[in-house]
């Protein structure tokens, strides 16, 4: 487990786990007042939560998969990044893909936040790659069965 250093200037709790075995936390809306979003409309929704990641870490924004297929509320960005050097307040670029206009109320979990180590390459320039028995094969090369 590593430590990370945040600041809460929202109204609400830290970002939490729901479970012992999820992956991610919870955002919420930082909100004075509900916002209404219309049809495919968007909106940055801050957060009120700003962290500081160890070199060699990422934050990845997901949507809630709840909010999605229920309410059809999601990021417009599907899966943002957040690096470790940025420590500005995070915020959800959301988006409306309902025919519904959607209330976002204060206080709402509106996405979802896992913590990532990732790697840095150097790259290897050649003049061909390596035969593999997908090869070029992609979108649906491989069948739905």
């Amino acid at each position: 487990m590593i430590s990370v250093k945040i600041v809460n200037r929202s109204k609400h709790l830290l970002p939490t786990y729901a479970t012992a075995g999820s992956a991610g936390m919870d955002l919420r809306a930082n909100l004075e007042k509900p916002i209404i979003l219309q049809p495919l409309e968007r909106y940055l929704v801050p957060t009120g939560i700003f962290i500081q990641l160890p070199e060699g870490y990422e934050a990845q924004i997901r949507p809630r998969s709840g909010l999605s297929i229920k309410k059809g509320i999601t990021l417009v960005n599907a899966v943002g990044t957040i690096d470790s050097d940025y420590t500005g307040e995070i915020k959800l670029p959301v988006i409306n893909l309902s025919n519904e206009p959607y209330a976002i109320e204060d206080g709402e979990r509106l996405a979802q936040m896992v913590i990532a180590r990732y790697e840095k390459i150097t790259w290897q320039e050649v003049n061909i790659l390596d035969e593999t028995k997908r090869g070029e094969g992609g979108f649906g090369s491989t069948g739905t069965k």
